[in-house]
């Protein structure tokens, strides 16, 4: 899997870091996610990685990131509450957004998946919310500091352990999540619910499940994670989890087409369409049947989710070259038996260039023929090349009317 860093920034412009799991290629990249992690973890916890890398490995990208005061997120983690919690799931959306596509799913774990609840409804884009192990609300974790409840009242602040590790806790927390009691937040998602929790979890009882899931409205799902335990420290849960999602999120997600399909744009038979898809490079093109991503490179501002225009180019050349090929090759009966087209743009001096006027722009075509074929037949084949539709086109200077739409 591929990982990229990614910073971003919170509401009060500190600097969120986070790791966006990808598949292999770019191009494998079906959809992306958004996942939050459990109360006092991090991005990096077991649980949020592997279920991270079972995704990418199903086309689905995810940017797990350290919520402010933790891991490599700057800020004080004592200054934060579930309310900051929320606005940082907010601004890694945008972040995700802007840098490459908005998430369809949200993933949070523990109390995470109380603050993906919360934020969903302030995420247009999201399709999919899934919970792991989550409590309905954030005021669950109260429990956590009953021991010390009343030294963080009376002193605006105390020091509690948590997992073995110790925090600071001030009193505004305690405040901030005592808005947090009710699951109207719940029954408003305007999105397909998956939620996962296992019957022997010891910290976040598998009540807190039955009150999301009685909450939600339809569609929503529930499976028992039967033997797991609360941060799914065994590979095999998170695993499991991570492919469960991608399955069942398939049939809520756009996969392979921005919000809008095809069909509905009403293109004729040798029309397509052109759409952003972020407000950077990423578009989506449409044809009466088909759709394709087109983007930049990313060091060249765009996320490498499609070829690029001038790919794209090349690729119609090529293609138009071998279908060429092909057809003469059956229709004289050759015995060609395959036939590969390398295509190279490139700007060139006219210096460089003998065959040319002024500098200009050059295209490179190189033609594999396969076949027991004479040199008279590559010969002529070679020249077909140039005699196929699209090479007609370019070569012959067409007109190009841009004309305002209605």
């Amino acid at each position: 899997m591929n990982k990229i860093r990614l910073g971003f920034e919170n509401s009060t412009g500190e600097t969120l870091v986070g790791l966006l799991e990808l598949p292999d290629r770019m191009d494998q990249v079906s959809s992306f996610a958004l996942f939050a992690h459990c109360f006092t973890c991090g991005k990096d916890i077991a649980a949020a990685s592997r279920i991270s890398r079972a995704l990418a490995a199903r086309g689905i990208a995810v940017l797990r990131f350290d919520f402010t005061g933790l891991g490599s997120s700057d800020g004080d983690f004592a200054n934060t509450n579930f309310s900051s919690n929320v606005d940082d799931l907010l601004c890694a959306a945008k972040a995700l957004e802007a840098r490459y596509q908005a998430p369809q799913i949200l993933i949070g774990h523990s109390l995470g998946g109380a603050a993906v609840l919360s934020a969903a409804s302030r995420i247009e884009s999201v399709r999919a919310v899934v919970t792991i192990g989550a409590p309905a609300t954030a005021e669950h974790v109260a429990h956590l500091f009953r021991d010390k409840e009343a030294d963080i009242r009376q002193q605006g602040e105390a020091v509690v352990e948590l997992a073995g590790r110790e925090f600071s806790i001030k009193s505004q927390f305690l405040e901030d999540i005592e808005r947090y009691s009710s699951t109207a937040k719940i029954r408003d998602l305007d999105a397909a619910l998956l939620v996962f929790h296992s019957p022997l979890d010891t910290i976040v009882p598998i009540d807190e499940a039955a009150r999301i899931y009685q909450a939600a409205r339809h569609p929503k799902s529930f499976i028992s994670l039967d033997r797991a335990d609360h941060l799914l420290s065994k590979a095999a849960d998170a695993e499991y989890v991570g492919s469960t999602i991608a399955s069942w999120a398939s049939r809520y997600l756009e996969l392979d087409a921005p919000p809008q399909a095809a069909a509905s744009h009403d293109l004729v038979d040798g029309e397509v369409l052109i759409t952003e898809l972020n407000h950077r490079f990423l578009r989506g093109m449409y044809s009466s049947g088909h759709f394709l991503r087109a983007d930049e490179p990313e060091k060249y501002g765009g996320s490498d989710l499609g070829p690029t225009p001038y790919d794209l180019l090349l690729m119609a050349l090529g293609a138009c070259t071998s279908m060429t090929l092909r057809m003469y090759a059956g229709r004289k009966k050759l015995p060609l038996e395959d036939v590969q087209v390398r295509l190279l743009h490139e700007r060139v001096h006219a210096e460089d260039c003998v065959d040319c006027n002024v500098g200009i722009e050059r295209i490179t075509r190189r033609i594999s023929l396969v076949g027991d074929l004479t040199v008279e037949q590559r010969q002529r084949l070679l020249e077909i090349a140039d005699k196929c539709p699209v090479h007609r086109t370019l070569e012959s200077n067409p007109q190009i009317v841009t004309e305002l739409a209605q």
